[in-house]
């Protein structure tokens, strides 16, 4: 009887593994951006926090220069496949880093959290990711290339190393470089907080390229 109910019970219990296993793929999609696999603000969010509480982390935030202008020019499938293309060079700029936690936040804008010990390395960080997402690409036979401003900070480095903290420091000096005409900037130790207007920062003069700090 045991062996009898045992062989009725097996069908079931497969079966709730698969529904189970299913649930689970369709979560995990529901919290990436379709367009690019990427989390989406709300997972990226909580996973991010979770994530800066176990030590010190590499906040980034890019956003994409000229964008609007593939858009309008060639059309939304070229500007979409721009974006899947950024969203493999965030990918690639978080090679090493099974932990890092990347994001689409929406429209050109994109977001990352990695483990980092040393600030030391932010720099590389965020030169390398720079130089992935504005390498000329051919689509639809085009070559094409786009512009990029990526702001970063060490989150070791703030008073106050939560999320919003952290994403707020880099957006700011993201949007400095944005105002010098686009590059990579690390944002320096103990520099104070840029006045916001319109959701937005009010930049200082920026460099072009290179390891300046704000």
């Amino acid at each position: 009887m045991n062996r009898l109910a045992a062989a009725l019970a097996l069908p079931l219990v497969a079966g709730w593994g698969l529904h189970t296993l299913t649930l689970r793929r369709r979560l995990e999609a529901a919290h990436r951006d379709p367009l690019t696999g990427l989390l989406t603000r709300a997972p990226f969010e909580e996973r991010a926090a979770r994530l800066l509480r176990t030590g010190p982390c590499a906040v980034v935030f890019a956003d994409l220069d000229g964008f609007k202008a593939i858009n309008d020019t060639y059309g939304h499938a070229t500007g979409d496949s721009v974006l899947k293309l950024s969203a493999g060079a965030l990918d690639d700029a978080a090679t090493g880093q099974p932990d890092a936690v990347l994001s689409r936040l929406g429209g050109d804008e994109f977001a990352a959290v990695t483990p980092m010990a040393d600030p030391i390395a932010l720099p590389w960080l965020l030169r390398g990711l720079h130089d992935e997402l504005t390498a000329p690409t051919r689509i639809d036979g085009r070559e094409l290339a786009v512009g990029a401003s990526v702001g970063g900070c060490w989150t070791g480095d703030l008073p106050d190393s939560g999320l919003s903290a952290a994403l707020r420091r880099a957006d700011e000096v993201m949007y400095v470089v944005k105002r010098g005409g686009g590059g990579w900037l690390a944002a320096a130790p103990g520099a104070p907080a840029l006045p916001a207007v319109n959701g937005r920062r009010i930049g200082r003069p920026g460099t072009h390229e290179g390891r300046a700090e704000a």
